[in-house]
């Protein structure tokens, strides 16, 4: 099964530092060893973001986020493991790489 792990960027933490780039490194390539990565990425700031509103007929696009935040999304991975409990250990142990809040989902 697939899961997303969604890494959650509080504006008080500031940008990764050499440490935690090297942690997250680590970590992204035992995932790829192990044979349960599937795609990762990490993501510009909010203030980057385009919002399309196409559910009119007429898209309507606004420059800038959608939703004001002190938290936003910053980057995920996308990972395969058997079930939700090593989802949650692979989960853990990313939130440690990148030192931040990661939020697990399974895709349906």
């Amino acid at each position: 099964m697939q899961y997303l792990i969604s890494v959650i960027f509080d504006e008080n933490d500031g940008l990764a530092t050499a440490e935690e780039a090297a942690a997250i490194d680590v970590f992204n390539d035992r995932l790829q060893a192990d044979g349960q990565w599937v795609f990762a990425g990490g993501l510009a700031s909010p203030d980057s973001a385009t919002v399309i509103d196409n559910r009119a007929g007429a898209a309507m696009v606004t420059d800038g986020p959608f939703l004001e935040s002190k938290e936003y999304l910053a980057g995920f991975w996308i990972i395969e493991a058997p079930d939700l409990d090593v989802a949650l250990k692979l989960s853990s142990e990313g939130s440690k790489a990148c030192n931040r809040k990661v939020e697990v989902r399974p895709f349906r």
